[in-house]
């Protein structure tokens, strides 16, 4: 049975930084690209970063370049969103997501529809 446990949530001040991370069971971490998304109240879930399977290679929404980060360690099974500079605008319930890519490929990985597993949800809040 997979599992994907989100972790590092909190509150922050706009300026401040908070590093999630995921840990994933059951599944064969390496074949699978990693993706963060985030969701605010009264809004529809939005990507934020994807990570290819060997780490590789990364995506990230326009609104989060130059800010966050995304890394993966295969030994640990986890996968890592740095987030720094936050700002307001960044609070939502942030998720992580495993999408099987034998290709180690990130084609569509900004779409909902090509994940397979889903973590729970861990909540970010940012102040101004």
């Amino acid at each position: 049975q997979v599992h994907l446990v989100e972790s590092g949530g909190g509150l922050v001040q706009a300026g401040g930084s908070l590093r999630l991370s995921c840990a994933a069971s059951g599944l064969s971490f390496s074949s699978y690209s990693m993706g963060w998304f985030r969701q605010a109240p009264a809004k529809e879930r939005e990507f934020v970063a994807a990570i290819s399977g060997s780490g590789g290679t990364t995506d990230y929404a326009d609104s989060v370049k130059g800010r966050f980060t995304i890394s993966r360690d295969n030994a640990k099974n986890t996968v890592y969103l740095q987030m720094n500079n936050l700002k307001p605008e960044d609070t939502a319930i942030y998720y992580c997501a495993a999408d099987y890519r034998p290709d180690n490929g990130l084609g569509h990985i900004t779409r909902l529809s090509r994940y397979d597993y889903w973590g729970q949800g861990t909540q970010v809040t940012v102040s101004s």
